[in-house]
């Protein structure tokens, strides 16, 4: 054999060098299928909000009305006996919805015929993430706690529809300012499905019905507030949750005195 030139492999030694690579090769695959099959459970299990941001391809009127008309069929005879039985008037002239925590419920109110707000219908908030108390940053998980307006109606939620809130508003830019926090988060909506971090999830027959009401009632006049509990109920405390800012309590003072203008 010539100094420097190295013997070729034999017949033994070239299959069981294949079939080394050949099972490395297997192994990865096996692995990689495993991490495509747990990336789609997650999927499943949470799935993203079909977020519409100004970057974003704006929701068109058109879409919004094909979304009501979709569903709107099965939905608007119910909406309309309720308020008949009420006494008021659909679509109404102006709207309000109470989202309680502690309570998991969302409670739909409008002008009576004599101008009282009335209690129209009630749903079960069905999931949301989080505890008593305001949120604070992105990624913490809290629903926020306020007052707040409804800012767009998407029709291409992956939630089904959803209905997306002007949070953070002034009072929550307000506070971020005087402790010097950054990253408030947004992108809070009352959605359908069954699941939630950080928004309201209703389920899809609710969210149907809650989707054309604000269409035909008009977004601009809906409000929204949500407390970390029922502060009409007898006995309620007002008292801010451990670890919560000191500025909740103005917070809950000022839910207190909203929810007051909704007697049950």
């Amino acid at each position: 054999m010539l100094k420097g030139l190295k013997p070729k492999p034999t017949g033994a030694t070239i299959p069981r060098l294949m079939g080394l690579d050949w099972r490395r090769l297997a192994a990865y695959f096996v692995a990689g299928l495993a991490i495509v099959a747990l990336a789609v459970l997650v999927a499943r299990a949470f799935p993203r909000q079909a977020k519409v941001t100004a970057r974003s391809r704006p929701v068109s009127r058109k879409s919004v009305d094909k979304a009501v008309a979709r569903v709107g069929p099965q939905r608007r005879p119910t909406l309309s006996e309720r308020f008949a039985a009420q006494r008021c008037r659909y679509p109404p002239e102006r709207l309000t919805f109470i989202a309680l925590k502690a309570e998991r419920r969302l409670e739909v109110w409008a002008p009576g015929a004599d101008g009282q707000m009335r209690l129209v219908a009630e749903y079960p908030i069905l999931a949301a993430s989080g505890r008593a108390g305001p949120k604070l940053r992105e990624g913490d998980r809290q629903v926020p706690e306020g007052v707040y307006r409804i800012v767009l109606l998407n029709p291409r939620s992956s939630y089904h529809l959803s209905m997306k809130l002007d949070y953070p508003n002034k009072f929550d830019r307000a506070m971020a300012r005087r402790e010097g926090r950054a990253n408030l988060g947004g992108d809070i909506f009352i959605h359908g499905r069954n699941v939630s971090i950080g928004c309201l999830a209703m389920g899809d027959p609710a969210i149907e019905e809650l989707f054309r009401l604000v269409k035909e009632t008009g977004r601009e006049r809906a409000q929204v507030i949500i407390a970390p509990a029922d502060f009409r109920r007898r006995g309620a405390s007002l008292a801010p949750p451990p670890g919560a800012p000191r500025w909740t309590a103005e917070l809950y003072d000022r839910l207190r005195a909203e929810l007051a203008r909704y007697p049950r």
